[in-house]
């Protein structure tokens, strides 16, 4: 009975440091042998309040539960996309908005010793019509264009990367040709989508590029793929490209360059200094709707060597039999007036490379004599002697692809398969090529476009026609010429995050795992110390000074 008295009286005073026990003889509390967990001491006595055991075995339960909810977490972040991601890759995406359609590339790039190795076989891309020039008249709608190009990049790019691939759009020349305003608004349409997509976007990244910018793009994608980007200056590769609405010429020159077609470009330790320049107007699409329209109205037929007879004007570029009636109006929006589709069946198809070949030359040197260089060779641009080897893309190689050229072709050959051609009639053409299931106005265009290659690279240009150091190719290998590969080439091995990427950057990405494991790791970590501390937290224990004659509370840490 004395020993039951004694323990709740002790439990009812445990927290009271200096606190006299009153109505018990300490003495013969100390002679009496108390329960088991109380023992007596010479001078002391005390009973243990604490329960280390339960303490103990109720936080390793806690623990248990928080391991496997985060393990859960995790698990179900990593694996609820679908699909397995290798965190090592990195994406970028390139939309090129082009005259007649809008094309979104898909590229892949890992780091290898602190630089980008691109891993071309995995480019992805998908194109859609019209390009964006064409929603002149509601630029408004012309975001909603991109939605399937986006739909299709998702699905490429794991989306848990999705946060860290940038994604740039870059309109060319048909929007190049529209005003400034009108430019504005179908950006902002652009951009009002690409901010929504998930993937990372910045406003300016949504631009209209220069054609100089188009032209230095294409030429380092081009030297890239051959191995020159990097080395010797004068043992790379220039590029002219023609286009639906422009043409480009690029390639390093030793010559003193005019400030407005003088750029400069560093990749590693070799800084190159290039000519560049786009002739707006001049590609191959917009080369041949102007020659038409001067037909067409009767202005340009003294350099065409056509004639008048009866109010028809002769077409050279056009293979006998052919009937523009039938194409009237089915011209590229916004390239010719409903007038001007009237009088294209007033002109009576003749086919003639020669004269066609004029004419087109014709169209090439107007303006020329308003040159204020010491050398023009287009119209009134500068453009300096060319030096080294080229490559001719774009429609270069798809007129020398469809008349069955090598790459590696003469211009005499491609000049005389456009002769045969241009000559033939139109019903024997179709025949011949009916394999192809070409447009009758896609097919029509081949006389045009063979005249039109060599009054621009031979008559204007000066490249002989039995020059070895031209070719003609859309590929390096398995690397595509495009000039949206060399933006991302170009952006990419320049900026120094991607250069040298931090750690830090790496594991704060968005949606990035690495965070949220590091996330779950710390926070293990610190309920696993806490725990520790809890248990390892002094004992409280009572203690019975015999000397001062009352209780007190003290804390003893355990052994």
């Amino acid at each position: 009975m004395r020993s039951f008295q004694l323990r709740n009286r002790v439990n009812s005073k445990s927290v009271d440091t200096d606190t006299s026990h009153n109505g018990m003889d300490p003495v013969k509390s100390q002679q009496r042998p108390g329960p088991a967990g109380y023992r007596s001491a010479t001078n002391f006595a005390y009973y243990p309040i604490s329960r280390p055991a339960k303490r103990s075995k109720s936080n390793l339960i806690v623990f248990g539960c928080v391991l496997a909810l985060v393990a859960l977490i995790s698990c179900f972040y990593l694996f609820s996309t679908g699909q397995v991601v290798d965190w090592n890759k990195r994406y970028g995406i390139v939309i090129d908005g082009g005259s007649t359609g809008t094309r979104l590339h898909v590229f892949a790039y890992r780091f290898q010793d602190g630089k980008a190795v691109f891993d071309f076989g995995e480019e992805a891309a998908m194109r859609v019509t019209p390009g964006l020039s064409a929603y002149a008249e509601d630029p408004e709608s012309a975001g909603a264009s991109l939605n399937e190009l986006l739909e299709f990049g998702k699905e490429r790019v794991p989306r848990g990367l999705w946060g860290d691939t940038e994604i740039r759009l870059m309109a060319t020349a048909g929007m190049r040709l529209l005003d400034v305003d009108v430019q504005r608004r179908i950006l902002e349409s652009c951009r009002r989508v690409l901010r929504q997509s998930g993937f990372a976007f910045l406003d300016e990244w949504a631009s209209v590029i220069t054609g100089s910018d188009e032209g230095v793009y294409a030429w380092i994608v081009a030297n890239y793929a051959s191995g020159t980007l990097g080395a010797d200056p004068l043992k790379t590769t220039g590029i002219i490209e023609l286009g639906g609405a422009s043409a480009q010429v690029t390639f390093v020159s030793n010559e003193p360059l005019p400030p407005e077609f003088s750029r400069t470009v560093k990749f590693g330790n070799v800084t190159y200094n290039i000519y560049s320049h786009s002739f707006l107007q001049f590609g191959q699409n917009a080369a041949f709707d102007a020659l038409r329209e001067s037909l067409a109205s009767a202005d340009h037929q003294s350099s065409a060597k056509s004639i008048e007879k009866g109010g028809v004007s002769l077409d050279p570029c056009t293979p006998m039999g052919y009937s523009h009636v039938m194409a009237a109006g089915s011209s590229s929006p916004g390239s010719f007036t409903e007038n001007k589709d009237r009088l294209l069946s007033n002109l009576q198809p003749k086919g003639n490379f020669s004269e066609c070949r004029s004419a087109a030359l014709s169209l090439l040197q107007k303006g020329k004599e308003k040159c204020a260089y010491q050398h023009c060779s287009i119209g009134p641009t500068f453009i300096p002697k060319l030096q080294g080897k080229f490559l001719a893309t774009e429609n270069f190689f798809y007129t020398s692809k469809f008349f069955g050229l090598s790459q590696k072709a003469f211009l005499s050959d491609l000049m005389g398969a456009g002769k045969q051609f241009c000559g033939e009639d139109w019903s024997s053409l179709k025949k011949k090529h009916k394999s192809l299931s070409l447009k009758d106005d896609d097919l029509m265009r081949y006389c045009f476009s063979s005249a039109y290659i060599v009054a621009l690279l031979h008559d204007s240009l000066g490249i002989s026609l039995d020059d070895e150091r031209i070719g003609y190719g859309n590929h390096v290998g398995n690397i595509p010429l495009d000039w949206a590969l060399g933006a991302f080439i170009l952006l990419t091995s320049s900026s120094q995050d991607m250069q040298h990427p931090s750690w830090i950057s790496t594991v704060i990405g968005d949606d990035s795992p690495t965070l949220l494991s590091l996330v779950a790791i710390a926070a293990l970590f610190m309920f696993a110390a806490w725990s520790v501390s809890k248990w390892r937290k002094p004992q409280l224990k009572t203690i019975y000074d015999l000397e001062k004659g009352r209780y007190i509370v003290t804390r003893v840490r355990r052994s």
